[in-house]
């Protein structure tokens, strides 16, 4: 890991115990096994929803975005306020904004489709 994802475990002391997990060339975090934050290169992107949003833009945070085929994409993750890294309860409540715009994507997905029943044997 490297020594901006080690950090974390500080960073989010007050908001609960987090692990953070190696993926894409940067680093997954998570909290209770769903994550809520990206690390790429030395920056904290945190999960966003239509809910938790206006909160990153008012801050003008910008998203995480990668680039796919030649095109530009952004995602749902945002760049995390410096005070995050500042002040232990602002890296709380933050986490806690993301946990829940997890929370909520969950509960919004669609329910999986029951299986087909067997067809009875002749």
């Amino acid at each position: 890991m490297s020594e901006f994802s080690d950090e974390l475990h500080e960073v989010f002391e007050r908001f609960g115990r987090i692990s953070v997990r190696r993926m894409f060339g940067g680093y997954g975090i998570y909290h209770e096994e769903r994550m809520f934050a990206l690390v790429s290169g030395d920056r904290l992107y945190l999960k966003t929803d239509d809910v938790s949003r206006p909160q990153f833009d008012a801050k003008r945070l910008p998203p995480f975005e990668y680039t796919r085929q030649g095109k530009t994409m952004a995602t749902s993750y945002y760049e995390a306020p410096a005070e995050v890294f500042e002040d232990r309860d602002e890296a709380a409540a933050w986490a806690r904004l993301a946990r829940e715009a997890v929370l909520r994507k969950g509960a919004a997905t669609p329910k999986k489709r029951k299986p087909k029943a067997a067809k009875p044997r002749s």
